[in-house]
Parts: structure tokens; sequence; C-alpha cells
């Protein structure tokens, strides 16, 4: 593997050239003497690595003044940089490059050039190049070697994920049940034309001709979104209040609780008593958790989910639905999982994972042994799953830094 460091001179040598030169001069000789066959082996090898292109996603060091530049889970180019100083440190959490300008100036800092910027919040924090002293000393952007700015620029595209952390992060492969994996491919039924059944005296009679002039629909049309990479987050929510749920179901269930305003007055206790004498319990009038939890299974409810899974395409909400997080009194942290390449009709994906938080919450197996899906909502993600989709679970808010025009980002400081 080749990583192209910044900021760094390698060492030249006269008599290395030379030798490198001379060896590889005799292997392009060797090569055109031998056979086809390997010639053809090393060219297929090459194309294969070409169309195969895992997501590209950036992790920022603020400890190590560092940028490290992953395809998937391998390291290609690393670099160091200068962030925010004290009083203006940059944030750290989950971004995305929302605009790239090749030409821009700073309208907040006496128009200051920041050539190849490419911008995570529209508040005001961006990569771009700038002078680096060896020490944090911006207003909050992440200033990159004129190089390297460059370099990735034309590397990158809006939507690509940045994570900005305190300590070094590394990306690491994970498996998991709850992360999504393609949608199987329908099997594919043998068919006979109406020419071969009227030519075949067993089959005559045995299908109607209207039914053979009907012509049959593809089982499960290509994904028209396949090229964009989904954003998915699952935050916790609020627990509804117990009390209007309670009087909701048995309003439901025809006992006449009242208002649901959460307030137990006369109207509910009498309806709590009138149902527990019904079901053979003990008449108190108290809201208990067994009791909500009987009365959910009989109003025909499952238990309610305490967190929600929202997704975007395009920097635009396209599905949500409610999930579940296990030990909703522990922390998360941050944990962003992304998909690595596949192709359409491929039976499973592998995915990476980058705790944001370090090890906040638990590592990132942990989270993912914490979330239930319903197995509808599964099966919705399987349809939508494209190649570079991320999910962020998270128990740190993303609604400040989150409009039309952005991704899910979460600020972790």
């Amino acid at each position: 593997m080749f990583v192209t460091k910044y900021g760094e001179r390698p060492s030249k040598s006269r008599g290395a050239s030379r030798m490198f030169s001379q060896l590889a001069c005799a292997a392009f000789l060797t090569l055109s003497a031998g056979s086809t066959s390997l010639a053809s082996e090393a060219v297929e090898g090459t194309l294969d690595e070409v169309q195969k292109q895992d997501p590209l996603h950036f992790l920022v060091s603020l400890d190590e003044q560092r940028i490290d530049v992953y395809r998937g889970s391998e390291l290609i180019e690393t670099s160091p940089i200068s962030s925010g100083k004290r009083g203006n440190s940059t944030p750290t959490g989950v971004f995305s490059i929302l605009e790239k300008r090749r030409k821009h100036f700073s309208n907040l800092y006496d128009n200051a050039p920041m050539p190849f910027m490419q911008r995570l919040t529209w508040s005001g924090i961006a990569l771009h190049q700038g002078k680096l002293p060896g020490y944090p000393a911006s207003h909050g952007c992440i200033r990159l070697p004129r190089s390297f700015a460059k370099s990735i620029f034309g590397m990158t595209a809006r939507g690509n994920h940045v994570v900005v952390t305190r300590a070094a992060a590394t990306p690491m492969p994970v498996t998991h049940s709850a992360l999504p994996q393609p949608l199987s491919p329908s099997t594919k039924v043998a068919s006979l034309s109406a020419q071969n059944i009227a030519m075949d005296p067993a089959l005559r009679g045995a299908i109607q001709p209207a039914v053979l002039q009907t012509p049959i629909a593809a089982a499960e049309p290509e994904n028209p979104h396949f090229n964009r990479p989904l954003r998915m987050i699952i935050t916790p929510q609020k627990p509804p209040s117990k009390n209007k749920v309670l009087q909701r179901l048995l309003n439901e269930l025809g006992y006449n609780a009242g208002p649901v305003d959460g307030v137990v007055g006369r109207k509910t206790r009498a309806a709590i008593e009138l149902y527990q004498e019904g079901a053979d319990l003990p008449i108190t009038g108290n809201i208990t958790d067994s009791l909500v939890a009987r009365i959910y299974r009989e109003a025909g409810y499952e238990k309610p989910h305490n967190a929600k899974l929202r997704v975007r395409r395009k920097f635009r909400d396209v599905y949500s639905a409610p999930v579940t997080i296990k030990g909703t009194g522990e922390d998360i942290g941050t944990h962003v999982f992304t998909a690595l390449d596949f192709k359409q009709g491929d039976p499973s994906v592998e995915w990476i994972a980058v705790s944001a938080e370090g090890e906040r919450g638990g590592a990132s197996y942990e989270i993912l042994d914490r979330l239930e899906i319903p197995q509808k909502v599964a099966e919705d993600l399987s349809k939508m799953l494209t190649p570079g989709t991320s999910l962020t679970v998270t128990d740190r808010s993303f609604q400040r830094n989150t409009g039309l025009g952005t991704d899910f980002v979460v600020i972790t400081r």
C-alpha cells in the first residue's frame, strides 16, 4: 500500500534513481518477452482495481494536527493541518462536504483568500489552503498545504464525509446483522413461449392464450438512485408520557379515561379500576409498567420505540421510521458506519466503522448490539441501500446545524 505523505521531503539518491531506471527497463523487456497470459492478468487486475471504488472519507485529528484520507479502509494520503486556535477552536463531529470553490474569499475575515475551499458547515467551517505554522492558528477552519489542498479538491464530491476528532481515529471493518445488506436478487423463473406451447401437444390448452399475451414485468427494477449514497442517522427520542399513552389506550379500548392530557384525574383512575376489575387484577387505580405493558398488548400494539431513524439523499429527507435502542439510560457516543462498494445484484456488502468520540458509549459493535430494527424497516433499507451509504448512531443532537442543503451534521464538543 502506497500512502502519499504531504509536508515531508523524500530523500533523493542519484545512484538509487539510476538503479530504479535499470530495473524498470529490465522489467519492461522481461514482460514484453514473457507470456501473453501474464500481461493479460496484469491488465485485468488493474481494471478490477479501477472499477472498484470504495467511498472516500476524511479523518481529522486535532490533537495530532493531521488529516488522513481513506478510500474505504485503506489509507491513501495524509497531511499536516492547522486547525482553530484558542477561542476559535475547530468543532469536532461528523460533517459532509457541502460546497466546493476553487477560488474563495472569506466574508468574515478581511476578504482573506481561501483557495480550494470545501465547506463543512454553513456557519463558516471549511477545509482550504492556508499557512501551516505548526500549531492551531486558524479562526476555526482546517488549513491545508497547497499541494494537498489541490490534490484532494480534485478527488472529492459534495457529500463526502469528514469526521473531526480530538485523538486520531481509524476505520475498522465491522460485521453485524443490524447493518443493512443489499436486497437479494429475485429468482429468475424459466418461461415458455406461445410457439413452444403450440408445438407441444402435451401443453396445448394448459395455458390460456390471454395469459400468454400478458407481458411479465421485471421482478425487481434497478435502483434509479444507485449512484447516490444515503445518509442515515439513528438518535434517541424523548419517551412519550406514560400517563398520556395509558389514557389514549384506555380510550381506544372503550374505558373512557378522559382527555389525553397526562393528568391522572378522577376519570382516568376510574377507567384504570374498571380495567383492573375486568382483568381480575388488584383494583388499585395506580399506573405501573406491568399494567401499561398489558394494556399495550390488549390494544394490539407493540412496545413503543424509543429512537428514530432518518434517511437523506442529496441533502433531502427521503425516509424515517421508529426503531429501538436498548439501554436508553446509557451513553451511546457517536459512531459512523459506512458501506463499501458493491454492484446491483450483489448479495452482500462490507461495512467499516469510525467512533467519533473514542470509547464513549462503548465500541461500535456494542452499539450495534443495542439496535432493534423492525423487519419492515430493515427490508426498506435493503431496497434503498447504495454504495457509500453511511449510518450514524449518536445521542448528540443534529438539529442545530442540519437543514436544507446539508447532510446530518453532528457536533460532538
